[in-house]
């Protein structure tokens, strides 16, 4: 029988099957998912556990013996099988279908797929499965997807956030359900239940040396001379990398660069920010930083920085000689002042 992933707490809490199958590329959920039925296997008395891996050296008959052998305790059994490639090869095939014609009433069975193409789907070692087990597919959770899964998860622990904040998050973590459960487990942690505002939550999902990086730019947005060099000087003292404090700049540059070729093109400038996902402080700060700073000037420092990067690379630049750092600053300084 197949089974849709949020229906398996009401399976499980009504009986156990002797087999089930969990097939799915998201990892996270699919270990969760193997977790509950390992709770619900070991509340029912399966106590004992044997995990069988398929590699290169697999024998087949290993799943047939852990099938019929029985504890010396008299105990019930969880038997796992993963399968990491989803190719189980023609006698893992023949295998598979056998077993799952011969289940053991004293064994529960674990088996754990990859997500499979269409032509294995189709396998009838694949087919034999879905009829005799629980079967688990579990789709991948598209970026469309990923602000309201991030927003059911805070809600399970009593928090939430506006759907800017949703985006923040999903933008960092696009692609690794993992990454997403644990900056939530961090926000849980970090503040108490209730709705998190924007900057607490950017002030968690940044790492310090990023965020410090980041704020170096709301510095220049702000054309805070001081607060830069304070900055940069702390950067540096830190032992912060110095190509990714001259990436960062370099990008806000490009992305100045940008808005205005976009302005230039009529396209409003809020359709613009939403485009290239500038959101908080950054959001309020970069519109008076496109009044201050100038076409022919923008272009001039993204030249500048290349050669800062020939400078990190120990090659010889143009404009610059002596420390990278100091040139940094005079950059950053020409942004800052417009």
């Amino acid at each position: 029988m197949q089974l849709r992933l949020d229906a398996l707490d009401a399976q499980l809490s009504k009986s156990l099957a002797p087999l089930y199958v969990i097939s799915s590329d998201e990892h996270l959920l699919a270990l969760e998912a193997a977790d509950k039925i390992r709770r619900a296997a070991r509340a029912q008395g399966f106590t004992e556990r044997e995990v069988l891996v398929v590699e290169r050296s697999f024998k087949w008959g290993e799943l047939l013996a852990a099938n019929q052998s029985q504890s010396l305790f008299g105990d019930r059994k969880l038997i796992e099988l993963r399968i990491p490639t989803g190719k189980p090869g023609k006698d893992g095939g023949q295998a598979l279908q056998d077993y799952a014609a011969s289940l053991s009433p004293d064994n529960l069975t674990l088996i754990t797929l990859p997500r499979l193409d269409w032509q294995t789907g189709k396998s009838a070692w694949v087919a034999a499965l879905q009829r005799a087990a629980v079967y688990i597919e579990i789709p991948l959770v598209e970026r469309a997807q990923l602000p309201n899964w991030i927003g059911a998860r805070l809600a399970a622990q009593n928090q939430s956030m506006d759907r800017q904040s949703l985006d923040f998050i999903a933008d960092r973590v696009e692609g690794n359900l993992l990454a997403a459960h644990q900056e939530i487990q961090k926000l849980a942690l970090l503040h108490p239940a209730g709705k998190l505002g924007f900057e607490q939550v950017q002030d968690a999902v940044l790492n310090v040396a990023r965020y410090d990086v980041f704020k170096l730019n709301e510095a220049m947005l702000a054309g805070d001379s001081a607060r830069l060099v304070r900055m940069i000087e702390g950067l540096k003292g830190e032992g912060e990398a110095l190509p990714l404090v001259l990436w960062a700049m370099a990008e806000e540059i490009r992305t100045l660069l940008r808005l205005k070729a976009g302005a230039a093109d009529g396209r409003p400038l809020g359709v613009l920010m939403k485009e290239y996902r500038i959101w908080g402080p950054r959001e309020k700060l970069m519109e008076p930083a496109l009044r201050r700073l100038r076409l022919p000037l923008l272009e001039s420092a993204l030249r500048e920085a290349a050669q800062i990067d020939k400078m990190v690379k120990g090659l010889r630049a143009r404009a610059y000689a002596g420390d990278a750092w100091d040139a940094l600053l005079q950059l950053g300084l020409k942004l800052a002042r417009g």
